[in-house]
């Protein structure tokens, strides 16, 4: 097949894709929105899952450089009661079935493993629309491109998605807002402790505080159940302030768990969390289709990069399987798709629910049994383009 691909956003998906299809000798081009790949925070740990994310990385061909930039020991857990209190204590095992790594790292890898020019950065999309010959991309600089092969890897807010489907995200009512401990050992020693080498949970009735120990930092999200105004409100508000507002809402936590958000050394990174509603499909389109959260946007399980580098890894081997029949690649591809996040669209629900749930004080005992039952769940892995 040398019908090119052109990829619409540079994320995990994007990239995964374009790799696939470059060691299937494949022309992709990928046009990105921000100026560079460290123009933004990239996010911080993944856990990249066996069953899943892990196969993609495999089609890729860089379980070698993958397993350089597993951070050793990040797989432990603790699930603490909001006074402290350790409810459930679990050990790296060392299988490393769900490894922990850097998104950023993650990210430069699937760069570096494209050749020159493959990415295109500060090609922001304007506007996407249906033409004789293909799909027409606008670009805000005035530029534009016609894509015979469209993919939209785009994210929550996808300008290809329109094409395809009149969905649009619905807020969830809740979000994360991280901060960043440096040479907490030092300076937090409390806070340090609490979280141990690994993650740390301390939950409560809608909200909750979680901590991952990176290469350099202690990376604090704090989760709130709230309507979009308050979030908004506290984007106008300066460092100390917005971080003490936020603390204020974990006032019965114990003083060495709330430090891991007043002790914080950066600004408050706000993440408001969407979805898509009901189980996203569309009728088939001819020459484009959608990847990741651009095709099947979820609320916070653990899964969306695992799956966005399955959609793009499963979508160029189906791609080079079928290198006389674009329309049958890309049906196979949406049909493996659709089925997975029947699935996944349940099991998330169910996540928001349980995170967001209200069991009063017993809310963190009941958190701490529901992961225990999650870490003995044994997954099977997907089942790979053949």
């Amino acid at each position: 097949m040398q019908t090119p691909v052109t990829i619409i956003g540079a994320g995990l998906g994007g990239l995964t894709l374009a790799r696939v299809l470059y060691l299937h000798g494949i022309p992709a081009t990928v046009y990105e929105a921000e100026p560079s790949p460290m123009s933004r925070s990239q996010g911080g740990l993944l856990d990249i899952h066996d069953y899943n994310g892990q196969i993609a990385v495999e089609a890729a061909g860089l379980m070698d450089e993958f397993r350089g930039l597993i951070l050793e020991g990040r797989q432990q857990m603790r699930i603490l009661d909001p006074d402290g209190t350790v409810l459930l204590d679990h050990p790296d095992d060392g299988t490393g079935g769900r490894p922990e790594l850097l998104r950023g790292e993650l990210r430069q890898m699937l760069l570096d493993s494209l050749p020159d020019g493959t990415v295109r950065w500060g090609r922001k999309v304007s506007g996407v629309r249906t033409v004789a010959d293909g799909h027409e991309v606008s670009f805000a600089d005035g530029g534009s491109v016609v894509a015979k092969l469209l993919v939209g890897a785009d994210g929550a807010w996808s300008r290809v998605r329109p094409l395809l489907s009149d969905a649009v995200p619905e807020y969830l009512g809740l979000a994360f807002i991280e901060t960043y401990l440096y040479d907490a050992e030092t300076r937090h020693p409390a806070a340090a402790k609490v979280v141990g080498g690994g993650g740390m949970g301390a939950p409560g009735p809608d909200r909750r505080i979680m901590v991952h120990c990176e290469r350099d930092a202690l990376h604090t999200y704090a989760m709130l159940k709230k309507p979009a105004e308050w979030f908004d409100a506290l984007e106008g508000l300066d460092t100390p302030d917005a971080l003490a507002r936020i603390a204020a809402e974990f006032a019965e936590w114990a003083p060495e768990i709330r430090e891991l958000i007043s002790g914080g050394d950066t600004a408050p990174i706000l993440r408001r969390h969407y979805t898509l509603p009901g189980v996203h499909r569309w009728e088939r389109v001819p020459g484009v289709t959608l990847i990741g959260d651009a095709a099947h946007l979820r609320g916070p399980n653990g899964e969306g990069a695992n799956l966005a580098m399955l959609d793009g890894s499963d979508l160029a081997q189906l791609l080079a399987a079928h290198p006389d029949d674009v329309e049958t690649a890309l049906a196979l591809h949406e049909e493996r798709m659709f089925a997975r996040n029947e699935e996944v669209a349940a099991e998330s629900a169910e996540m928001v629910k349980r995170i967001t749930a209200d069991h009063g004080k017993d809310t963190a005992k009941v958190v701490a049994e529901g992961f225990r039952r999650m870490l003995a769940k044994k997954r099977e892995p997907v089942e790979r383009v053949s």
